[in-house]
């Protein structure tokens, strides 16, 4: 295919007795086939020659790539950062982070998908004793996107909370911590972790939960250090970000936002816990509307 398509973008600079080559097409039909592909096909098929640049660069096939509430993240830049600008070029600036909420909150869209994403640093959520030193300390680190991270040194109640009210386009999320086991830093150039606050995360499990204004909600339990049984499964989660998923929502879009709320806790006060870091919250698009109405629609049959 390949070749072929070299030997017809060729043709486009010899005589027009040698048969129809990619010049030939009409930048309409182009764009139209455009609107099949991802934006990164998009870009890979822009230089080709002019009418495929041209249909590339076209407002009718970007305003297609992009999430229908675009104008409510717009409305988080200032207004003269996107005076003027292609629906290309806004697709651009709309895949770079947005931050919002005192830069404790960021997003964006996907670059393949062009759906919204979200992230919500630990310092966008209610951390309980966050202000006491001898429970929690933040941590500079280019290991997180908001460069900082809430580390816990030890705690008797363990609690995370943190809320956010936008307007998602319709589809199917999912949201999770981002969390690491135990603290980390660089000695000698090299990265290396310690584990001397790190206890009591074997001992009763982390619950998680999620709800939204529209009441639906979902809870899972983890252990956070389970040595032995990783051991046994060839697992390892010390020293390694991981991300616990919480549970999926769906928004349908017949409301102009959605609150989501989540919590990550665990308050047994028989025992202490601690040497763990917390980075963030996602909030990531994982579905379409009509997944999830094929998805039901098979479950009741």
């Amino acid at each position: 295919m390949g070749s072929s398509l070299s030997n017809l973008n060729d043709g486009a600079t010899n005589d027009s007795s040698t048969g129809p080559s990619l010049g030939d097409i009409p930048e309409s039909c182009i764009a139209a086939v455009f609107m099949y592909l991802t934006p990164p096909e998009i870009c890979n098929l822009a230089g080709l020659n002019r009418s495929f640049r041209g249909a590339a660069s076209s407002d009718f096939v970007w305003e297609k790539k992009l999430p229908p509430n675009y104008q409510d993240l717009l409305d988080l830049l200032p207004p003269e950062r996107v005076l003027g600008l292609s629906k290309k070029d806004i697709f651009a600036v709309l895949s770079r982070p947005i931050p919002f909420d005192d830069d404790n909150k960021e997003l964006w869209i996907d670059r393949v998908t062009g759906r919204v994403c979200m992230a919500v640093s630990a310092r966008g959520m209610a951390i309980t004793g966050i202000e006491d030193r001898r429970y929690w300390n933040w941590i500079p680190t280019n290991e997180s996107r908001f460069h900082v991270v809430a580390y816990l040194q030890q705690i008797w109640w363990f609690e995370v909370d943190g809320t956010v009210t936008f307007h998602l386009p319709p589809g199917i999320y999912s949201l999770s911590f981002r969390i690491h086991l135990g603290g980390f830093g660089k000695k000698s150039g090299r990265r290396v972790c310690n584990y001397e606050h790190t206890h009591g995360w074997d001992l009763k499990p982390v619950r998680f939960s999620l709800s939204t204004s529209d009441g639906q909600e979902a809870s899972c339990e983890y252990y956070l250090d389970d040595v032995k049984r990783e051991e046994a499964h060839g697992h390892h989660k010390r020293g390694f970000w991981i991300d616990y998923k919480v549970g999926e929502f769906v928004v349908t879009g017949s409301e102009p936002s959605t609150e989501i709320k989540w919590s990550m806790k665990q308050i047994d006060c028989t025992h202490s816990k601690g040497g763990l870091c917390v980075d963030s919250v996602f909030i990531n698009p994982i579905g379409d509307l009509k997944d999830y109405r094929t998805k039901s629609f098979c479950e009741i049959s």
